[in-house]
């Protein structure tokens, strides 16, 4: 196969599956490893997909919800940034709560040493503060679901429904001025959209790679926000929108 029919058909193969794994796709293929690095990396300078530690995703399409196990990887180092802005808001004593996102997860190593109460969907989340003596940790159940390592569904729902929280850090796909925080997993906007609720104050924890599109779920408009916690400065535009509606920045 020629190199440029090799790489129509891993963006065909993207178009369909969001992310691609670099062995998996060689063996299909029937070329080396390298081969598929080598045109990830092509693909990637010529702006067609994003490359991760052994594969490649893409973002486009409002329905794209691209696997945990490739998010984790992604924008490891804005996460932590997000995560430090997220820990010096908690106090002692807050109960707060913290979503499924790979976000979250970062947020929940800042977590390990704070004496305050913690409420989860995320497994990973709870597996990441079960080893802390000061956390107090209550697990969300319901249907599980792998591939985001969460909790979902009417159990779920009902689980978050028995609770108040002083602070909610959310995360979502993307998020637009005029269209406000989007998503695509409809399990994990509907326990985001529970907490919006059930908090007195809410924080979207986002890197500013979300800032500007739209996804095919309504999570909330921007004014039900306390604040959104992103890991680099707002632009202009963003922090005087933010600021005419009441929503502060960090």
């Amino acid at each position: 196969m020629l190199a440029i029919a090799r790489r129509n058909a891993i963006l065909e193969l993207l178009r369909e599956q969001q992310s691609l794994n670099v062995t998996q796709l060689a063996a299909s293929l029937g070329v080396a490893t390298e081969t598929i690095r080598r045109d990830f990396k092509e693909l990637e300078a010529a702006g067609q997909l994003i490359r991760t530690h052994g594969g490649a995703y893409i973002t486009d399409g409002v329905l794209n919800d691209i696997n945990v196990s490739d998010r984790s990887v992604i924008r490891k180092q804005e996460k932590r940034e997000i995560a430090k802005k997220c820990a010096q808001l908690i106090q002692t004593g807050d109960s707060i709560f913290l979503d499924a996102s790979t976000t979250d997860w970062c947020i929940a190593q800042e977590l390990l040493e704070k004496h305050i109460t913690v409420l989860t969907n995320s497994l990973k989340v709870a597996d990441i503060l079960s080893v802390s003596s000061s956390v107090k940790l209550i697990l969300a159940g319901g249907n599980y679901a792998p591939r985001t390592m969460s909790f979902y569904g009417e159990q779920t729902v009902a689980d978050l429904n028995r609770y108040y929280v002083d602070k909610a850090f959310l995360s979502c796909r993307t998020v637009h001025m005029e269209f406000g925080a989007t998503d695509s997993n409809e399990g994990e906007a509907l326990a985001r959209r529970t907490m919006l609720r059930r908090s007195h104050s809410t924080y979207l924890a986002v890197d500013h790679s979300k800032l500007d599109g739209i996804s095919f779920l309504t999570l909330c408009p921007l004014e039900e926000l306390t604040g959104i916690i992103c890991d680099q400065p707002l632009s202009p535009v963003w922090q005087n929108h933010l600021k005419s509606i009441g929503v502060a920045s960090f």
